[in-house]
């Protein structure tokens, strides 16, 4: 059940993201030839006022297929200097307008992850958490070494800010150091009724590119927490607020990958995806509906936000290199030779499939590293 829920909603969330540039083409003057429902061989279609709408076999997304989105390899094959689409195909109308296509597409992501973040703090939710006193890992586990004690930290400090942030539990403590990892941070604490201050270098988890300082939590402080009572307006407000905040930590952990990273282990495939969110659906909705709508739409949130980044890289095969060559020829006022686009859409597949290579290989380790641990 867990792989359908998780099918379902990668299924959603590309859909969603082909709507954009549905949307934007037949704004914009640009022929929708089809827009179809999932992949592969076509179970259903209909052609409604020139566009075929079709229902496919595979139910990962879909696509949408404009006038003239392959006429610059017609016209390397016919040996042109330019590409010539008619007025009503993707490269007949004004570049503007082509980038203007080629962006609706991730910022549907984008508005899509406001949305989620918007229900998610309009509609407020309770979780169980601990105390900020904190327990260093080093006295619980052999062999670990921790930077709160190198950065002078003791047990039963309890730490009540981490650099400019105010720390109340210890679900903030996991949260803020989790961002900064190999990172310096200043770290105060109450020792004894006591306020202290230590600079502490937090360490890197080179399979997940997080950040730890080697702390546990007091597991006698057992919290039960509420998060804040927004109102409509103010919910919008933080959505906003929580979407630019990962898109943030987004391009940080893109950074975090050239800093020595595990890729096998911190880039993940469309099959531990489509996983993640089936797992997080079905645990979560097996204990409450509302547990389950706010850890799904969290994470569908957190993964739209990827997918909107992904698609702005100026690499040709993506939505970024569709804007960027459309703002060359806005800029330079001269079209982009085909036989150019050619190489450089040649360059942006070898990336992708690198990138694929390196997700599939990361799947399969984590499917088979959870295999084993069963």
């Amino acid at each position: 059940m867990k792989w359908l829920y998780g099918i379902l909603c990668l299924f959603f969330l590309i859909l969603f993201h082909e709507f954009g540039h549905f949307l934007a083409a037949k704004l914009f003057g640009v022929k929708v030839e089809s827009f179809s429902i999932g992949f592969g061989p076509i179970l259903l279609h209909r052609t409604v006022k020139g566009t075929d709408y079709r229902l496919s076999l595979i139910p990962l997304g879909g696509y949408c297929g404009m006038k003239g989105e392959n006429e610059f390899r017609k016209a390397i094959d016919l040996g042109l200097s330019e590409v010539n689409g008619e007025p009503d195909s993707l490269y007949g109308v004004h570049p503007v307008k082509r980038a203007a296509i080629g962006f609706a597409g991730p910022f549907f992501n984008f508005i899509f992850a406001i949305f989620c973040f918007s229900l998610i703090n309009g509609i407020g939710y309770n979780y169980f958490t601990y105390s900020n006193k904190i327990i260093l890992a080093d006295e619980l586990y052999e062999n670990s070494s921790t930077a709160a004690r190198r950065g002078g930290l003791l047990t039963g400090d309890e730490i009540i800010k981490i650099n400019n942030k105010e720390i109340s539990d210890f679900s903030e403590i996991i949260e803020e150091v989790s961002i900064r990892p190999d990172e310096d941070m200043m770290i105060y604490v109450l020792r004894d009724g006591v306020e202290l201050a230590f600079y502490v270098h937090s360490d890197m988890d080179k399979e997940t590119g997080t950040g730890k300082i080697g702390v546990a939590a007091d597991t006698e402080s057992l919290l039960e927490r509420s998060t804040p009572d927004y109102n409509f307006f103010e919910a919008i407000g933080h959505g906003f607020l929580d979407t630019f905040e990962y898109i943030g930590l987004t391009f940080k952990s893109i950074a975090i990958l050239f800093k020595g990273v595990d890729l096998k282990n911190a880039v993940g495939g469309p099959a531990r995806i489509t996983e993640m969110l089936g797992t997080t659906a079905q645990e979560g909705f097996s204990e409450s509906f509302r547990t389950g709508f706010i850890s799904l739409a969290n994470l569908m949130a957190v993964i739209s936000i990827s997918l909107f980044i992904m698609n702005l890289l100026p690499i040709p095969v993506l939505d970024g290199g569709l804007i960027l060559i459309a703002l060359i020829e806005t800029i330079s006022r001269k079209k982009v030779p085909p036989k150019i686009q050619y190489r450089i859409t040649f360059i942006g597949f070898a990336f992708i499939g690198i990138l694929f290579i390196i997700g599939l290989i990361g799947d399969i380790n984590y499917f088979i590293s959870g295999a084993k641990l069963k």
